[in-house]
């Protein structure tokens, strides 16, 4: 997968489109991505028997979004990521835009 922990992505289909985050969490064996603040859902919870503390209710998390309808983002626009290899031998993405490293 060309996104990964940590990076910031914009994304560009579905009903958050144009929304920019942190990617939280990479499921690859879904190419999935869970991004901070987008594709919100509310989950009802039940109370926490073992743990007296929980309570139920109603809680908003983030769920996955599929990686093809996110795109890193560069400066707030979304951008293709290639690869290049430098004269060390190290693998790096680069921005298909500006020709940077990310």
């Amino acid at each position: 997968m060309k996104i990964r922990k940590g990076d910031e992505v914009v994304v560009i289909a579905g009903k958050d489109k144009g929304a920019t985050g942190k990617v939280l969490r990479v499921l690859p064996r879904e190419d999935r991505v869970v991004v901070e603040g987008v594709n919100l859902i509310t989950k009802n919870i039940k109370a926490d028997q073992q743990r007296a503390g929980r309570e139920s209710g109603r809680v908003t998390v983030e769920a996955p979004l599929h990686v093809s309808n996110v795109a890193l983002a560069e400066d707030g626009k979304p951008v293709r990521v290639g690869y290049r290899i430098n004269e060390d031998g190290t693998k790096v993405r680069i921005s298909r835009r500006s020709g940077k490293e990310i």
